[in-house]
């Protein structure tokens, strides 16, 4: 704020004194100062939202458009007209003409031009298929970082500017959940970046005519031929109807869950009582829930079931177990059962 005022006092005062000697009275110059203020700090906010690649990039096709500018004026123009003659106005169309040619094609084709390649802007991402992308949701999530710890996977790890902003604007919320979910994503990443065996690469690439974070991701994914890491079911569908190649966080879990088949004796503490009568729920170490049949009756102790069947959903398994002493007795049953033989 300090700044603008001096802007504001600065640009008022210069405009007084260069126009007080054309339009008088000079206070005409005050209010040209203070518009010309007004328009610099609306192209500041412009350019605040820019990717600092695409400033460059427009910076450098400015400076390159108004040297040629220069050099096509001092090899035709200056020769053609006599010094006696006005050409300000020729020398403007030109340098105007080919400095706006110039910044647009470097506004534009900065992301494409050497400067991705010069690591003070950003680190080289490498095409062959070995970036992980990650995005929002798995950063939150957390098990990304005992995963790359335990050196499972394998390449560069790729971290979004705009996903580092989508963080940083959670971690800011005025909602103490979504607060404590953005500073969590982002010491995850702290941790992630200082383990040792994991070459993590934080890039400036922006799409500006792309708004959802989603969709961004998608974009990188294709320039570098990259895979995203991702625990959201939508984002995992979009991605692969666009050929990305998707690597779900909730999907390996469930993959390395321990393998239970019918007829398993476990151990297991039945917490809450089920939906239909009788039945009693419990849950192994790894979230997996347990119906047990017969089972509400024995709420809060641990008991010995026999697994009769697994059942695979979406959302994971669901595995339905009996009373080992109700299966030890039906053994038993069947054990003293003898057929009648219709001779006797």
């Amino acid at each position: 704020m300090v700044i603008r005022i001096f802007l504001f006092l600065i640009c008022g005062v210069s405009g007084y004194y260069l126009t007080k000697e054309f339009i008088p009275p000079g206070f005409w110059g005050i209010g040209f100062g203070i518009v010309l203020a007004l328009i610099t700090i609306l192209i500041e906010t412009k350019l605040k939202k820019l990717p600092l690649k695409t400033l460059i990039g427009g910076f450098i096709g400015l400076i390159l458009g108004l040297f040629f500018a220069n050099f096509i004026s001092n090899l035709f123009i200056s020769n053609q007209f006599d010094q006696q003659q006005n050409i300000l106005p020729i020398y403007g169309i030109i340098y105007g003409i080919f400095g706006y040619i110039g910044l647009r094609l470097g506004y534009k084709k900065g992301e494409e031009f050497f400067l991705s390649g010069i690591k003070i802007f950003s680190k080289n991402i490498p095409k062959n298929g070995q970036a992980k992308i990650l995005d929002t949701s798995v950063i939150i999530d957390g098990r990304i970082s005992d995963i790359t710890e335990t050196g499972f996977v394998e390449g560069t790890i790729v971290i979004p500017q705009f996903v580092l902003n989508e963080l940083q604007h959670i971690a800011d919320s005025s909602d103490p959940v979504k607060r404590t979910r953005g500073k969590r994503g982002l010491e995850v990443l702290h941790h992630i970046q200082k383990q040792v065996n994991v070459d993590v690469r934080i890039v400036d690439r922006d799409y500006p005519n792309v708004k959802e974070v989603d969709s961004k991701l998608i974009e990188l994914a294709k320039e570098v031929g990259g895979k995203i890491i991702t625990n959201d079911s939508n984002l995992n569908k979009v991605a692969e109807l666009q050929g990305i190649e998707v690597l779900n966080i909730n999907e390996l879990a469930n993959a390395l869950k321990p393998v239970v088949l019918p007829g398993e004796e476990i151990n297991v503490k039945i917490l809450k009582e089920g939906k239909e009568v009788g039945q009693g729920v419990a849950y192994l170490d790894d979230g997996t829930m347990i119906v047990v049949d017969n089972g509400k009756r024995l709420m809060g102790k641990n008991v010995d079931v026999v697994v009769t069947s697994v059942l695979q959903t979406p959302a994971g398994r669901m595995i339905f177990a009996r009373l080992k002493e109700e299966s030890s007795r039906e053994n038993k049953g069947r054990e003293y059962y003898y057929p009648i033989d219709s001779e006797f």
